[in-house]
């Protein structure tokens, strides 16, 4: 199978994962285009989200390939970790990326102090979903006309007490 960022290479049962670069703000926006139809975060906001003490930018990667990139905001005074981004070329689907992202947001989120993580999602993206309700995610809500298309988004909680 072949990734519209490339040639998919033979990847290894877990992906690597680092935190971004300022380098890695061509491959980010290419995951953009890749993985989203709407509602893209632009060059600009990559960039300062990259740099953002607030925010934690993980990428997936196999030999030198961005595979898929996740991004999880912190607000002082917060105890939530809101996720805002989860994006993996479909290229590399299926591959576990996207949990080994989810997991690296949460695991951030602990060190952080956070008691819970939230994220929204397109109430059309099954994918997504199913990988939030198998990694312990209940759904608390939903809001109508939430995407730039008008599509609604679930919203999804996941408590990381232990």
């Amino acid at each position: 199978m072949e990734s519209r960022l490339g040639a998919r290479p033979a990847f290894r049962t877990e992906p690597l994962l680092r935190e971004a670069r300022p380098d890695d703000l061509d491959a980010l926006e290419r995951l953009e285009l890749a993985a989203f139809q709407s509602d893209r975060l632009s060059r600009r906001s990559l960039r300062y989200f990259i740099a953002a003490p607030t925010t934690y930018v993980p990428v997936a990667e196999h030999e030198a390939v961005v595979a898929g990139y996740a991004m999880i905001g912190f607000r002082a005074g917060s105890a939530l970790g809101r996720i805002f981004s989860l994006a993996v070329d479909p290229g590399f689907g299926r591959l576990g990326i996207g949990r080994a992202l989810l997991i690296a947001c949460e695991e951030r989120a602990r060190k952080r102090g956070s008691r819970a993580v939230r994220l929204e999602v397109r109430a059309d993206n099954s994918a997504a979903i199913a990988l939030y309700e198998a990694s312990a995610y209940r759904r608390f809500g939903s809001e109508p006309g939430y995407y730039e298309d008008g599509a609604t988004a679930l919203r999804f909680e996941k408590s990381l007490a232990t």
